[in-house]
């Protein structure tokens, strides 16, 4: 199989002008620091494919490429990859509904998400993260910006088990830090790594109000930026998710973020 082509003349007939990405030179970094990890690529424009398909692999990532929603969901369930990069316009079955599928599927629920939108739109973005995408990249985009996503959600995953307190609780809400599993009421919850991390850093701050810039640097590391509307979502979530626990989280006006133990009466 060939390399991508550059000059836009070796393009097959028209294309979707939205799904167009800035055209880096192919990425490389060093081999062997990505612990052999499997990236799952669902897109279905086929060049595109191709060159995101390319850069994973030279930077040390292994892969699998799926055209459709169908196809990339059986895919993923076959082979549990470590992270999926998703397009949200696929055949078949949208991305959107990939996502879904994937977060209620016990085996599957904890892998990373970066979706893929042409769509620059913010209500684009926020159906994307509410159901189950740890990031989102618009198109067009850089492929160094790509690549740089894929690493810091990598990073994200792999500090969401270190800390001093390897379960930590609110309410019946508890986290294992060692095994990245959520419960509530002593039942699993399905939550995403990127709510992990957020609920982890609210849990470990103990009472004290994160603003919503110290959320993101928790959550998604320095060098990723993201809206406060996107902490918001991932906060609307959570409370979901937790139940009538969610409740012990209290939103600061014009701030951020706290738990509390004890509820007082309205």
């Amino acid at each position: 199989m060939g390399l991508l082509s550059n000059n836009p003349s070796n393009e097959r007939g028209p294309r979707k002008a939205s799904t167009l990405l800035t055209r880096d030179q192919p990425m490389t970094a060093n081999r062997g620091t990505t612990g052999e990890k499997l990236v799952l690529i669902v897109e279905d424009e086929r060049d595109l494919a191709i060159l995101l398909d390319y850069n994973l692999r030279e930077a040390g990532y292994r892969t699998l490429l799926a055209h459709t929603g169908t196809e990339g969901l059986a895919k993923a369930r076959a082979a549990t990859p470590d992270l999926i990069i998703l397009d949200l316009m696929l055949p078949e079955m949208s991305g959107t509904e990939v996502a879904r599928h994937v977060r209620a599927d016990k085996t599957l629920a904890a892998v990373p998400i970066v979706m893929l939108t042409a769509k620059a739109d913010e209500v684009d973005q926020v159906v994307g993260l509410t159901v189950g995408a740890d990031d989102y990249v618009t198109k067009p985009f850089s492929m160094k910006i790509l690549m740089a996503r894929v690493e810091a959600v990598f990073r994200r995953s792999q500090r969401s088990g270190r800390g001093s307190e390897q379960v930590l609780r609110l309410g019946g809400v508890s986290l294992d830090l060692e095994t990245h599993e959520a419960t509530v009421d002593g039942s699993p919850m399905a939550v995403t790594l990127t709510e992990f991390r957020l609920l982890t850093a609210l849990i470990e701050a103990d009472g004290r109000v994160l603003t919503r810039h110290a959320l993101m640097r928790h959550a998604m590391g320095p060098g990723v930026t993201v809206t406060e509307r996107t902490i918001d979502v991932h906060m609307t979530s959570i409370r979901r998710k937790m139940g009538p626990w969610g409740q012990h989280i209290k939103t600061v006006r014009g701030v951020g973020y706290r738990t509390v133990h004890e509820l007082t009466p309205a």
